[in-house]
């Protein structure tokens, strides 16, 4: 090259560093953000069900959301709720009216400011029964809201009233004492009201996309990448170590890994056919989890109409075999419903109650086959069909039960997989006879595992009704002591295991593969992780 050329260059080099050191303010922060490292992950599951705080209700999903948006609260490294938005919150004597004031600072990606309408509006559009979302049922803790989602009663009826733009009241319907973790959660995240009074689908694609959390969306290729960047109106912008995150959409995940060993990705799941060797050279990392893998019936189809057949199938399953054989992992074989570390003010509640059921039972769920079919007058069995969506792990699973079922009850069942859309809508609209199913919490404590499957509750996708069952919950929530709750959830856990409107498989940890150089992601065991305060160490 020559001499002269390389001076010009130079020029030109130290005049665009002049001039971007004149910029505004707002451009500083963005070349800031350009000049911090990008975190790529990926979503193996592919396209998100929904980036809408009201509607994200996978994993993935909320993964993205709980980047891009913060509630009143935020779980704290020893995962306890810790003001965010909120600056303070009141309880009432009695427990239940929350007092939160919000901080004054706080503000949306597009700089406009953040108010208590903001939250009042989010939380009555999650429980507007044309928003149709599937996590409402949280929110059900407070005055009159499920009677607002199932149309008995009116929006102003529910019990949250911003009192001015700073200042929010929350009245609830009982004491609930874990009511601070659940306002750390997505579903209780605000949305821009203004925003989406304008444009109904604001959070259906990445062009006029607003939130307020750490990372601000910069672009949606629906099954493609979310690309965020960081938000340079974030309260506390300057503990935000990244320039943004990218995710990825690769189910396959041979792939993944590939572009996790050539950089490509920051983190990936491990692909199972060597997540054994993988873990034993320390590659990757086994971590605490919760919540649990699990099989719905619908016990309105043939041949789950009967319970005996339900327990049948349950019984003939070698959970020891799937987890060391299958997805090994290191998870824990389940034999109950709701999982260890699940926890109480007494302690944990799984503790002196590891087996409700037994494993691989294999004469006993021949002979509750038999006895089942002889009660319906069957024959032969009503072909059975296992659905599940698409991946690898869950394709080796359900190979897996197939196998079981024809080598333990000489039953041959059918497979199908589906998209992941696709098979929530199955699962929603019961269009199944036995469905793979996960279970993750979203706050700490027995009930969130057994309220799905009350009569008429939206999760419970089952069309499973039990009188004793809704009562025994319903009495937990009144009860005088903590002594009285735990043995009435003990009580509904042991009748859940006896109907058998599901069965567990086993129980979830993290398994990760992560770059070195990746620090301070903060993992909860009930929650999605936090990225934060995430960083690229050099």
């Amino acid at each position: 090259m020559k001499k002269g050329w390389r001076a010009t260059i130079a020029l030109f080099m130290a005049m665009a560093l002049i001039l971007s050191a004149c910029g505004t303010s707002g451009d500083s922060e963005e070349g800031t953000s350009q000049s911090q490292p990008i975190l790529k992950l990926n979503l193996p599951n592919g396209e998100p069900t929904s980036l809408d705080p009201a509607k994200a209700f996978d994993a993935e999903s909320m993964e993205v959301v709980n980047a891009l948006f913060e509630g009143l609260m935020r779980l704290d490294a020893n995962h306890q709720p810790k003001p965010a938005v909120a600056e303070k919150v009141d309880v009432s004597p009695d427990g239940l009216t929350y007092t939160f004031t919000l901080r004054k600072d706080v503000k949306w990606s597009n700089g406009e400011p953040l108010t208590a309408h903001d939250f009042e509006y989010a939380w009555k559009r999650v429980l507007d029964p044309k928003t149709a979302s599937s996590a409402a049922f949280l929110l059900y803790f407070i005055e009159n809201a499920e009677e607002y989602n199932t149309e008995k009663a009116s929006a102003d009826q529910v019990g949250v009233r911003a009192k001015d733009d700073y200042t929010l009241e929350v009245r609830l319907s009982k004491p609930t004492p874990f009511f601070l973790q659940l306002t750390a959660y997505t579903v209780y995240y605000p949305v821009y009201k203004k925003g989406l009074e304008e444009d109904p689908k604001l959070y259906e694609n990445g062009d006029s996309y607003v939130s307020n959390g750490p990372f601000k969306m910069k672009e949606w290729k629906h099954d493609s990448a979310v690309k965020t960047v960081k938000n340079e109106h974030y309260r506390e912008k300057d503990r935000v170590k990244l320039g943004g995150i990218e995710w990825a959409m690769v189910s396959d995940p041979s792939s993944a890994y590939q572009m996790f060993k050539t950089g490509k990705l920051h983190s990936a799941t491990p692909p199972p056919d060597i997540l054994p060797s993988l873990i034993k050279n320390g590659e990757a990392k086994v971590l605490d989890g919760s919540g649990l893998e699990f099989f719905r019936f619908n016990v309105e189809e043939k041949p789950f109409t009967n319970k005996k057949i339900r327990k049948a199938f349950a019984l003939a399953v070698d959970r020891k075999s799937i987890v060391e054989r299958v997805v090994q992992g290191n998870q824990q074989p389940a034999l109950a419903f709701v999982a260890p570390g699940t926890m109480t003010q007494l302690g944990d509640f799984r503790e002196g109650r590891e087996e409700l059921i037994a494993d691989n039972q294999v004469e006993e769920a021949k002979r509750l086959l038999k006895e089942g079919m002889k009660e319906e007058g069957w024959k032969s069995l009503p072909t059975v069909t296992l659905l599940y969506n698409a991946n690898e792990k869950n394709k080796l699973v359900a190979e897996a039960l197939q196998e079981m079922y024809r080598k333990n009850l000489g039953v041959k069942i059918k497979l199908q997989s589906q998209e992941t859309k696709v098979f929530f809508d199955s699962q929603i609209n019961r269009n199944y006879q036995m469905s793979r199913s996960s279970f993750l919490p979203d706050y700490n404590d027995p009930y969130n595992y057994l309220e799905s499957f009350q009569t008429g509750h939206s999760m419970n996708r089952t069309g499973w009704s039990n009188k004793k069952y809704d009562e025994l919950l319903e009495k937990s929530t009144k009860a005088k002591s903590e002594e009285e709750r735990v043995k009435l959830l003990q009580e509904a856990e042991e009748l859940l295991m006896e109907e058998m409107p599901v069965f567990p498989l086993y129980y979830y940890n993290n398994v990760i593969m992560e770059s070195p150089n990746l620090k301070n992601v903060l993992r909860h065991p009930v929650g999605p992780p936090d990225y934060k305060e995430a960083e690229l160490a050099e």
